[in-house]
């Protein structure tokens, strides 16, 4: 029985050193140590040896047992990396080809005005503000001096979704908010964020669309200070030769209340079709913060006093960009967008 093992390890041997590749490999194993294999049909047949020479001969069937998987084992990482290496080689990529450029997006022409005009007040000491699009209709209308059944109301056209909650009309609900978060301190916010009316939609109008409101609120607050931030800002978004004039006008929040105008930057104030002939072109409203508004919020409107002013970043990039058609910017067309391609210096 001696002989026949020591023949059968010679044998295995043999055929583990032969072996080319990991399936001829794997065969020899399940031929030589599988449970229908040669050796273990020996460990099976002990018991029909003398007592006296189980011991020797079990001993020596273990150690052929763990040589030739030792030896199947080694013979097994070498064939492993040699199919890796032949991989690796049928899988070559030449690094020295040119690569595939990746298409890179840009920023919404309409998200470069709105972080254009955040950095700019930011810059000034503002914080943004944000609040609810789904609007009470308390914060929307009658915190800012706009009671039920109040006529200014119908300058606004609605979404309600129920008597008392509406999609908001203008983001002044999130100053309204502010103000009564904090309670008669001093504010410095302005609010972005997207505003709903039913409208019909067409060159210049949508049912959906963005606006950016300030308000300050602080001890001794005058309209020059306005007149000054929006002097700052119509130079900024429009050059340094721009001049503004404000126009007295009706809003029920503020008193006084002013429309903005800058000084056209096409013709330069002599007449064009950008400005319909008149030199100015209107941009904004504004005013002094009403003191209805101060004192629904908490705020003693004899000691502290504010302004606020919002603006459409649609009509700012339609002017700063010379689009014409307000759709453009929610058509998501590709022909549109690309025209704005940032190019790196």
């Amino acid at each position: 029985m001696e002989e026949q093992l020591q023949g059968l390890k010679t044998e295995a041997l043999e055929k583990i050193a032969s072996a080319t590749n990991v399936k001829e490999l794997n065969d020899v194993r399940v031929a030589y140590l599988g449970k229908k294999g040669p050796i273990t049909d020996l460990l099976k047949g002990m018991g029909k040896l003398p007592a006296e020479e189980r011991p020797k001969m079990g001993a020596l069937v273990n150690v052929i047992r763990e040589d030739v998987t030792t030896s199947l084992e080694e013979r097994m990482a070498i064939l492993e990396e040699a199919a890796t290496n032949e991989k690796l080689q049928s899988e070559t990529i030449d690094i020295t080809l040119p690569g595939r450029p990746v298409k890179t997006g840009n920023p919404h022409p309409l998200t470069r005005v709105v972080e254009e005009i955040e950095d700019l007040f930011i810059s000034m000491g503002y914080e943004i503000a944000e609040g609810p699009e789904v609007e009470k209709d308390y914060y929307n209308f009658e915190a800012l001096n706009l009671p039920k059944g109040h006529p200014a109301r119908d300058m606004q056209d609605s979404f309600y979704i129920t008597e008392d909650i509406l999609l908001r009309t203008h983001t002044s609900p999130v100053q309204a908010r502010t103000m009564e978060a904090k309670g008669g301190e001093p504010i410095k916010i302005i609010c972005p964020g997207k505003v709903y009316r039913r409208d019909n939609d067409d060159a210049t109008h949508s049912h959906q669309f963005t606006q950016i409101e300030g308000l300050v609120i602080g001890e001794d607050i005058r309209m020059s200070d306005l007149k000054g931030t929006l002097s700052v800002f119509a130079k900024k978004m429009f050059g340094d030769d721009r001049e503004i004039r404000l126009r007295p006008s009706f809003f029920p929040f503020t008193e006084p209340s002013v429309e903005m105008d800058i000084s056209c930057f096409k013709c330069g104030g002599s007449g064009c079709n950008v400005c319909k002939k008149t030199g100015w072109i209107e941009i904004l409203g504004a005013g002094m913060v009403h003191p209805n508004v101060l004192e629904m919020a908490g705020y003693d409107s004899k000691r502290l006093t504010g302004f606020a002013f919002g603006m459409g970043p649609e009509r700012i990039a339609m002017l700063k960009y010379g689009v014409e058609d307000i759709r453009h910017f929610y058509t998501n067309d590709v022909r549109f967008l690309s025209q704005f391609q940032r190019t790196e210096v």
